[in-house]
């Protein structure tokens, strides 16, 4: 991070320098420690520039000018979520900066750094990468200017975009940038974005930027033929045009092999921030004993960026590699014997793939679960129990918790792992998100419908009382998704409170670029489907959604009694309001 650590190792340049709007935390739950830690094993000198004032060019030339190339990132987060809330206030705290202070990170991060970059730098090339320019890798509807806003590789002028994890990509920009390749002429990397004329090669054409920020329609369409290309084993280059220009995004690099993954995560990571910080950053408290033991998912939520992002394919480590780390996590000083959690995105999803590789090989569904388990799907518990077993048997370890969450509807498929985590995972509370408890609703969030919930529940509370266990849950909902109306939200609150949960937390939905959910709220209907759905965009309606999740508080009754009555449904505000109920006519009518 500075020119005296440069020295210390012998090096009077660099190769490449990353610049990113997170504290420098040397661990590979972030990413931009993983693809430098990578680099580096592969002979690259690498420097890190956390969190630079973009406003000071000489801020960026603190190690001098890298000899290939500048790596952006926004960091963890996409920037302008990183900085407000769904109703667009300003956060007052950000979990990657040191003392969790907001502010050290510009709005529009990757556009802002690169523009410092290119200042300070005259003619070095620019690659972007990260969460923020992966879901802005196409023309996308912008939540905060309320418009379509072009591509982040159009709109930052870098000279190439590298979407997903970007491992292998980003090591095949850096080859090639060392062979003398520019980065800006590289058009045949899986994983990148490009800018060119007219494509030569044969692409899946997309209504144009013009096309897409006038029409709806066309925004759909563009984002329904996008969705089709997200298997990297069939999946065929996208072209949208920019004006003059048009955006080339190539097929998403293949999924690391085990052994490929093992290799990343036995990197010597410090597996903490730099010691330059003096204050602690709250993002790494969080993970500082969690171990991933997976990326992907194959659930395929209309809402959720990691299929995007991470891709639905499962990449698993190795038990072995997992068990290294573990290992190498408790010989330090500060572990104190309990691993925080144990998971990936979705935890019950390691080790699970696909079981037909010719089906894979062609698939074009976004989802294995929705609207049914995919009959393909190897759903075996078998190695997650077998993984968590050995983890408790590891002499230095107490406690083992997944507090990643897991997906209620594979449980079924996975007795083991669910007497198992019940027995001697849960701490207390089990993260599960339903996200709705409305059938109508889970359908477009293309999750398990209200049934599949109340069976789990039921069997959860069972399978606890049998142990002797006081666990409870802690569902995970959202206030305001697109397709969830107000009428619909009472149904939800009935069920909450017929099966006696308490929500202590509601997510108010918030469209974040390059999500199916985000297309419906700009559009008002499922690209997909062709369906209409109901926005909600009053700010007194997305409230009265919250309060209805909250139905315990007692200061939510004002809000809940304007909400019944709005959709003309007083008569349950007894059956909120008072104590157990049962289901009443038109809810027994209805499942019927």
């Amino acid at each position: 991070m500075t020119r005296q650590e440069m020295a210390g190792r012998g090096w009077d340049e660099l190769d490449i320098l990353f610049v990113t709007g997170d504290a420098y935390v040397d661990h590979p739950s972030f990413g931009v420690a993983l693809l430098a830690r990578c680099l580096e094993s592969h002979g690259y000198r690498v420097g890190i520039l956390a969190q630079p004032d973009w406003r000071d060019p000489e801020a960026f030339r603190v190690m001098g000018r890298p000899r290939l190339f500048a790596a952006v990132s926004a960091g963890a987060m996409d920037s302008m979520v990183n900085h407000y809330t769904a109703a667009k206030k300003i956060r007052r705290d950000d979990a990657y900066t040191p003392g969790g202070r907001a502010g050290a990170r510009p709005n529009r991060a990757v556009i802002a750094y690169t523009a410092a970059v290119k200042g300070a730098f005259k003619g070095l090339p620019v690659v972007i990468g990260g969460l923020e320019a992966s879901l802005r890798r196409l023309a996308q509807y912008d939540f905060w200017s309320d418009k379509v806003r072009r591509s982040v590789l159009v709109d930052s002028k870098a000279d190439l975009l590298l979407y997903g994890m970007a491992e292998t990509s980003m090591l095949e920009v850096a080859k090639r940038a060392a062979q003398g390749d520019f980065p800006g002429g590289t058009q045949d990397i899986p994983g990148t974005a490009y800018l060119c004329g007219t494509p030569a090669e044969r692409f899946v054409a997309l209504p144009s930027y013009e096309e897409v920020s006038e029409d709806p329609r066309a925004y759909g369409e563009a984002f329904r033929l996008a969705a089709q290309e997200i298997n990297p084993f069939c999946a065929r280059p996208l072209a949208q045009a920019h004006g003059a220009r048009t955006v080339v995004v190539n097929p998403p690099a293949l999924p690391l092999s085990e052994s490929e993954l093992d290799r990343l995560y036995a990197l010597p990571f410090k597996k903490r921030p730099h010691p330059s910080y003096a204050e602690a950053i709250p993002a790494f408290e969080q993970i500082r004993t969690s171990i991933t033991t997976h990326r992907g998912c194959f659930g395929g939520c209309a809402f959720c960026a990691i299929t995007h992002h991470q891709g639905k394919l499962i990449q698993s480590r190795s038990e072995g590699s997992v068990l290294a780390e573990i290992d190498r996590m408790a010989a330090g000083s500060d572990f104190k014997g309990t691993v925080s959690d144990v998971g990936g995105p979705t935890a019950n999803m390691y080790g699970l793939d696909c079981g037909n590789s010719e089906a894979r090989a062609r698939c074009r569904k976004g989802s294995c679960l929705y609207p049914r388990p995919c009959p393909n799907l190897k759903a075996s518990d078998s190695r997650a129990v077998r993984l968590l077993r050995k983890i408790r048997q590891r002499k230095a370890v107490r406690h083992v918790f997944v507090a990643s969450g897991v997906r209620y509807d594979l449980m079924e498929a996975q007795p083991q792992y669910f007497d198992d985590l019940l027995r001697h995972h849960v701490g207390g509370l089990l993260k599960v998100a339903p996200e709705s408890t409305s059938d109508k609703v889970t359908a477009i969030m293309r999750k398990p419908g209200a049934e599949v919930f109340a069976n789990f529940l039921g069997a959860y509370r069972r399978r606890c009382n049998e142990l002797g266990k006081r666990q409870g849950v802690v569902p995970y909902l959202i206030a305001g998704h697109p397709g969830c109306t107000l009428s619909d939200m009472v149904d939800a609150a009935l069920f909450l409170k017929r099966h006696n949960l308490r929500v202590e937390q509601v997510q108010e939905f918030t469209p974040t670029p390059g999500t199916l959910s985000t297309c419906m709220y700009h559009t008002g209907y499922d690209p997909l489907t062709g369906e209409r759905v109901h926005v909600t965009r009053s700010d007194r309606e997305k409230r009265m959604q919250k309060a209805l999740l909250l139905y315990h508080l007692p200061e939510s009754r004002p809000l809940i009694r304007e909400a019944l009555k709005s959709c003309r449904r007083e008569e349950e505000g007894d059956r909120l309001f008072g104590g157990a109920q049962k289901p009443s006519r038109r809810h027994r009518q209805k499942r019927r």
